[in-house]
Order: structure tokens, then C-alpha cells, then sequence
């Protein structure tokens, strides 16, 4: 499952922004004489936390997030404008007198998951015009033939990039066989070539889930820079590389997004998450569904009031909860 949730609006950003300068609330400082620290003015209820009215924690949220909107990112328009201009970007590459790209995909087995996945991305190669090819191969195949078919892949320069389908059989490495493909043909980015170009902030590719969510990040204009971000899920090839892309530099060669992001995972204790999500920025959940209901339902639970849910949100949710993808508290 994945899901990203994030509740600042563009429009209340910019609304904010023209707002008049309210002034600062007064918290009981006495600013004492030029040069000197600021101390509690005589009769003054102490702070609980510097900066922060000693209020509870419903009146605090509501002084924090009241004026905040839910928005909805629209995937699929997202994804028809990328596959628009991956399209011209083939067209060019191959006017320009170059090889028409070729991808080829691996797949070992009879998991009907597996098998969908991989019409899928050969539907979607064809759509931009890239050739593709799959290579069947029988669950009880071994790993050196495996390795053979990457070795002869790597050499053959009719084919630009290589895709093994995970999972593979229990008796095949799987970090072997991604190891087995050249860096610069591995579509899926699990080379430990480009993990390790990922983490040193260097041009590499990037796995394929991680890579969406930065590009819906930057395609939408949302403000990554210092925010507050929870990722929920470890795995390396999903929430390992979204953490890297979200709070590296921004200007190192591979521009990072230069944000405080927090992993949980499935040992966070639920009040940790708690106040995480409340602190969070920006929420993304890219777990498993245990995971994924915890850290969904700590979100929607401390933000629904104070935030606005269209009508289709609501109906998204509505069908997330029907499916047991978040909790039916909602």
C-alpha cells in the first residue's frame, strides 16, 4: 500500500502569505534590559515548553492547524502528462539516429501478481515506444542461469535496460541477481551501485516508487525545504530511498529535498507515532497494510478536524476503509 497524505494547501499558503501581519500573542515575557534574556513577567504562569502557551494538547492543535486544507493529487493526470513527454523524448532519441530503446524483463514463476505487474509495464513501454521482451522462466530455475541471462543482457547492445521481477523463488539471492546487471541498464535501480550513488546524492537510477512520489512532490510545488516529514516504511527499495530524496541537500548534484524526515516502521511504538504524525508536514506511508492503518488512521485521526475533505476524498476514503486499508474509526 501506499499513500500520501498531506494537508497544507497551495492556495492557503498563498492566502497566508497575503494576510496581514498579525501581532506577536503575548507570553507572559518580560524583556528585561538591552542585552540581557528575556525573563517571566512578575505573576506569570510558567510555560510548559519554551515558546509554547501552557495549553492542552486539543487547544494547541487547533491553534497549529485550523486554517489548513486537505488537497488531492490527481495520479492519473500526472501520470498522462509524463508518458506525453517520455513519448516526445523516445521520438527525439530516435530521429536523432539512435536505436529505438529496448527493455527486458525476467520473470520467474507462475505468481499471477508477478505476471500483472509485467503486462503492466510492458503496456506502459509500449505507450511511450519502447520495445520490450519477456524472458520466462520456471520457478525451479537456478540462480547461476539466471545470472547467465543478465551477463548476455548486459552485452547485448540492442537492450537499454534490464527488469528481474520480484519477488523471486526462496532458493535464488535476490540481491545477487540485481547485482548481476549493469548499473547503467538497471531499470529498478537495486543495483548497490546506485543505492550507493542514491545515498552519496549522485545521479543514479532511482528505484521506481520512491522516484513517483519525488516527482509528484516537485511537479505540484510542494514546499519540502525545513518541513517536518514522516516516512512510514523502511524497506530499500521504497521507504529507504523516499527518506534519501526528501532530506538531502538541494544543492548537491542530485538535488535533494532538504526536509527533517522520521522513519517509522512496525516497531515505532504507537505513541511515538502519534506525536510524530502530529508534528509531520508531510505524511507518507509506504508500508505494508498493519503498518499503513496505524500511521493512515494516527494522521486522519489528529487532522480531520481541521482540515476540508472533498466529496471525493471522502469517497476515497470511504473505500479504503471498506477494504480494511484504514481504520473504520474514521
Amino acid at each position: 500500500m501506499f499513500i500520501l497524505f498531506i494537508y497544507e494547501s497551495h492556495r492557503e499558503r498563498e492566502r497566508e502569505r497575503q494576510r496581514p501581519r498579525q501581532r506577536e500573542p503575548d507570553l507572559g515575557l518580560d524583556p528585561g534590559t538591552p542585552g540581557s534574556r528575556p525573563g517571566p513577567k512578575a505573576g506569570a504562569k510558567p510555560l510548559s515548553h519554551p515558546g509554547i502557551p501552557d495549553t492542552g494538547p486539543a487547544e494547541r492543535r487547533d491553534s497549529i492547524f485550523q486554517r489548513h486544507d486537505a488537497i488531492i493529487i490527481s495520479g492519473t493526470e500526472m501520470a498522462k502528462q509524463i508518458q506525453k513527454e517520455i513519448q516526445r523524448g523516445v521520438e527525439s532519441w530516435i530521429s536523432l539516429g539512435n536505436r529505438r530503446p529496448h527493455l527486458s524483463i525476467i520473470l520467474v514463476g507462475d505468481n499471477p501478481a508477478s505476471h500483472t505487474y509485467v503486462r503492466k509495464k510492458i503496456r506502459a513501454a509500449s505507450a511511450v515506444g519502447i520495445c520490450s521482451e519477456i524472458i520466462l522462466k520456471p520457478k525451479d530455475v537456478s540462480q547461476e542461469e539466471l545470472l547467465d541471462i543478465t551477463d548476455q543482457l548486459n552485452m547485448d547492445p540492442r537492450v537499454s535496460g534490464i527488469l528481474v521481477q520480484l519477488p523471486l523463488p526462496d532458493h535464488v539471492d535476490e540481491r545477487t541477481v540485481c547485482n548481476g546487471i549493469a548499473p547503467e541498464k538497471d531499470v529498478d535501480g537495486f543495483h548497490i551501485i546506485n543505492i550507493g550513488r542514491l545515498c552519496l546524492d549522485q545521479h543514479s537510477l532511482i528505484p521506481a516508487t520512491a522516484s513517483a512520489v519525488w516527482e509528484i512532490i516537485k511537479r505540484t510545488g510542494i514546499e519540502t525545504f525545513g518541513k517536518n516529514v514522516v516516512v512510514a516504511g523502511r524497506s530499500k527499495n521504497v521507504g529507504m530511498p523516499i527518506a534519501m530524496l526528501l532530506h538531502t541537500d538541494g544543492e548537491h548534484e542530485r538535488p535533494g529535498g532538504d526536509a527533517t524526515v522520521t522513519i517509522a516502521h512496525r516497531y515505532t511504538p504507537k505513541e511515538q507515532l502519534k506525536i510524530h504524525t502530529q508534528l509531520a508536514d508531510i505524511i507518507i506511508v509506504a508500508a505494508e497494510l498493519t503498518e499503513g492503518r496505524q500511521v493512515f488512521g494516527e494522521a486522519i485521526n489528529f487532522f480531520r478536524p481541521h482540515i476540508t475533505l472533498s466529496d471525493i476524498l471522502l469517497q476515497q476514503l470511504i473505500y479504503l476503509q471498506k477494504t480494511n486499508i484504514i481504520p473504520t474509526s474514521f
